[in-house]
């Protein structure tokens, strides 16, 4: 595969795991998934991961991942290059496992000290990755070892935090997030 179908297959694949969080934002408030309780009085998590937002995020990709699907084989004859589709499963994965990611790093955030909004540069921009891989990993491990290839996880992980940067200045920029990190 050359350089761009390496791109493209890269960001074709983490589209349903990039959308969660960005939904989450969008649900809005709702019930903390901590419950408002402490760990070594510090929050758990604190009051920006929900119930909401999770369910929300998570559908979102999930949805997009269908969707994508969908549109795959019409795009991927447009372009002359095979785009991958994605068993509900491996976008379960993905967009759950997002979420999953970003909550996690918000449990070490808290644990580090570090209030809701603070920045932790590589975290910030990876964490999302890493869950949803891991979690895309258990629920469709075929699909899994066949889209992320070496080379597509390499411009993953080197995209990624690229993309994550820009997009949350541009939600800055809008008034969708009170920090643009």
């Amino acid at each position: 595969m050359d350089v761009v179908g390496v791109v493209v297959t890269a960001v074709w694949a983490m589209l349903p795991a990039y959308v969660p969080n960005n939904a989450a934002v969008l649900a809005g408030d709702g019930k903390p998934i901590d419950g408002g309780r402490e760990l070594g009085g510090r929050r758990v998590l604190g009051d920006g991961k929900t119930q909401r937002g999770t369910v929300v995020g998570t559908a979102a990709g999930l949805g997009l991942a269908l969707l994508l699907s969908g549109i795959a084989p019409t795009l991927s004859e447009l372009l002359g290059r095979s785009l991958p589709t994605f068993p509900v499963l491996a976008g379960l994965g993905l967009a759950f496992g997002a979420m999953l990611g970003d909550i996690g790093a918000s449990f070490l955030k808290r644990r580090a000290g570090r209030e809701r909004g603070a920045a932790f540069p590589g975290l910030d921009q990876l964490d999302f990755v890493i869950g949803a891989l891991a979690c895309v990993r258990i629920l469709a491990p075929a699909w899994t070892e066949a889209t992320f290839t070496t080379p597509v996880l390499f411009a993953v992980l080197v995209l990624t935090p690229l993309l994550h940067v820009m997009t949350n200045m541009g939600a800055y920029a809008l008034g969708l997030k009170d920090e643009p990190w």
